[in-house]
């Protein structure tokens, strides 16, 4: 019998945290934290990272597990949650991942086989040594013939992502979408999505009043202690939260604009994820508001209750 496990998804700032807390107190459960910036230590106010008052003495993992210069990818994410809810598991408690990347939680709870996929040292430098002289826009051009459809998921300024999808081109002669193409829609898990949708101009406006509310919980100082550390180049600087206060830092914008990139970086990614689990996964998904927190909360206990 295939373990349950239930993910409760949606946009940023629509909530998630809050439901997740209620259906574990429901039905016994633990929760994972599928965000992939909350592992990170010391990331706390830009990553919106659950307080102790918030977790309501509930167990909460896949946090603060990490030093900021540490590299995670979704290979490490699926290792590591799915030995969570093994853990949990055998305290026979219910797994409850909480929000989060779709394309980490669907690589953890589906068959993707990252044992292929390892990084190429030689090929990586040589991708980065090409960035570093000719600029995105001719390895963007790269992808965009070699993998039409991997560039149009990716920004050309993700170089990140940009050189990671030429490297498995490199190294293994088949692309970045044949590869995902390639997986098995099939689970070792019954997962169960719940998805929490908001509407639109009412997100934007929850967005924008916790970037405020973040500004004034001191994310500047947090920021800056990460950058004074040395941790401007990391991978969880290159985070939404942090990355918009690098060019504030180097006199190259003002901080005005990097909150207002902060802002708008957020309500498109807020977008981005609500398309993804749209049309990535079988989610059962609720409209919720602040005022009918505890109505929804109700109903997707009540839904739950009959399907596990």
């Amino acid at each position: 019998m295939k373990q349950t496990v239930i993910a409760i998804v949606g946009p940023t700032a629509v909530g998630k945290s809050r439901v997740s807390a209620e259906v574990a107190k429901a039905f016994d459960g633990e929760i994972i934290s599928g965000d992939s910036m909350q592992v990170y230590k010391g990331l706390d106010i830009g990553t919106a990272k659950i307080s102790e008052e918030e977790k309501q003495g509930i167990p909460h993992y896949m946090i603060d597990i990490l030093h900021p210069d540490e590299a995670f990818s979704a290979a490490d994410f699926q290792h590591y949650v799915q030995h969570n809810i093994q853990h949990i598991a055998s305290k026979h408690k219910l797994p409850i991942i909480a929000g989060g990347s779709g394309l980490y939680i669907q690589a953890t709870l589906f068959h993707y086989n990252f044992s292929d996929q390892r990084r190429d040292k030689h090929v990586t430098k040589q991708l980065e040594q090409e960035l570093d002289t000719y600029g995105a826009v001719r390895l963007y051009q790269r992808l965009q013939r070699l993998d039409p459809d991997q560039a149009a998921k990716i920004h050309p300024n993700n170089h990140r992502r940009l050189i990671r999808a030429l490297e498995i081109y490199e190294t293994t002669g088949r692309t970045m979408s044949e590869y995902q193409q390639n997986q098995v829609n099939e689970s070792d898990y019954h997962p169960i999505f719940i998805g929490l949708e908001m509407d639109r101009d009412q997100l934007y406006e929850r967005i924008n009043s916790r970037v405020d509310r973040m500004m004034a919980d001191g994310l500047l100082d947090e920021v800056r202690r990460l950058y004074d550390h040395g941790y401007g180049d990391s991978q969880a600087m290159r985070a939404i939260g942090y990355k918009e206060f690098v060019p504030y830092f180097k006199d190259e914008q003002t901080l005005e604009e990097s909150i207002r990139l902060l802002k708008r970086n957020s309500r498109r990614y807020a977008k981005r994820q609500y398309t993804w689990f749209k049309n990535k996964l079988n989610v059962h998904w609720y409209t919720i508001t602040p005022s009918t927190m505890e109505a929804t909360v109700a109903k997707i206990s009540n839904d739950l209750a009959g399907m596990l």
